[in-house]
């Protein structure tokens, strides 16, 4: 059974779903100026902006606005769409769908880049796009920043502005019981004396963790091993050291509670 949900007012259990013969069918006749067929191709195609979204789920605020955006991408596809390339649909139009959202995310970045830097960024992806096309392989930052006429170090620097920020709780994988977050596959490189009386009183609590619990917690936590790290040391699954980690610092933290 499919659950409902609800997104910018439309029901997303109702959605219709075409086959590749009905598109082909669908659009041949919006070539042809058919605008049922049209409205019929648009609403045939909502859930592959809905697919799309789920890669930036925990982005944005309102995903209302986030699927508005989403179906301004899917409109441009069909607009650009062009039959004799022999392709699926959704494989010429999921990239534009995400290429819209992203600008969409950029413009409406809570850290704001100058107007000259975001204009300069959208001018080097261009010339990239260009020269993909020119060489058929990515090219290199220095051919970038010779056919645009500027600095290496600015294109670098405009792309680097230009990135979305991600939250260390941000999840990179969940098992359906536990989740990885972004700060569980980062590691402390900071100097392991530089709070010396909390560790001290951590090795106290410790004593009454066990063994696979300790060296855990010590790799992790005084080591500044990541979780991945730790998991490949001692032969057991991310998840599980995720696991042992979290149980290991409720006990601890009820020690001083």
């Amino acid at each position: 059974m499919i659950r409902k949900v609800e997104i910018s007012n439309v029901d997303t259990s109702k959605l219709p779903v075409l086959s590749n013969e009905e598109k082909k069918e669908l659009f041949i006749k919006i070539k042809q100026g058919d605008i049922e067929a049209r409205e019929t191709f648009i609403n045939g195609n909502l859930r592959l902006v809905l697919s799309v979204l789920q890669r930036f789920s925990g982005r944005c605020d309102n995903m209302d606005d986030l699927f508005q955006v989403g179906c301004v991408g899917l409109i441009k596809s069909i607009d650009n769409f062009d039959l004799s390339l022999n392709v699926q649909f959704s494989t010429y139009a999921v990239p534009m769908i995400i290429g819209e959202i992203r600008r969409y995310l950029r413009d409406n970045n809570p850290i704001r880049v100058s107007r000259s830097i975001r204009d300069l960024a959208y001018k080097a992806l261009q010339a990239k796009e260009k020269l993909t096309k020119e060489f058929n392989k990515e090219p290199t930052v220095e051919q970038i920043a010779k056919e645009i006429g500027v600095d290496k170090e600015e294109i670098v620097f405009s792309f680097e502005a230009i990135q979305d920020p991600l939250s260390l709780q941000e999840p990179v994988y969940n098992d359906g019981a536990e989740s990885i977050y972004i700060m569980d596959q980062v590691s402390d490189v900071k100097a392991n004396d530089e709070h010396w009386t909390d560790s001290l009183a951590i090795e106290q609590a410790m004593s009454k963790l066990n063994e696979r619990e300790k060296m855990i917690i010590t790799k992790r936590f005084f080591d500044g091993r990541t979780q991945m790290e730790v998991a490949d040391e001692i032969g057991i699954s991310q998840a599980q050291v995720s696991r042992l980690e979290k149980d290991a610092i409720g006990r601890i933290k009820k020690l001083y509670q």
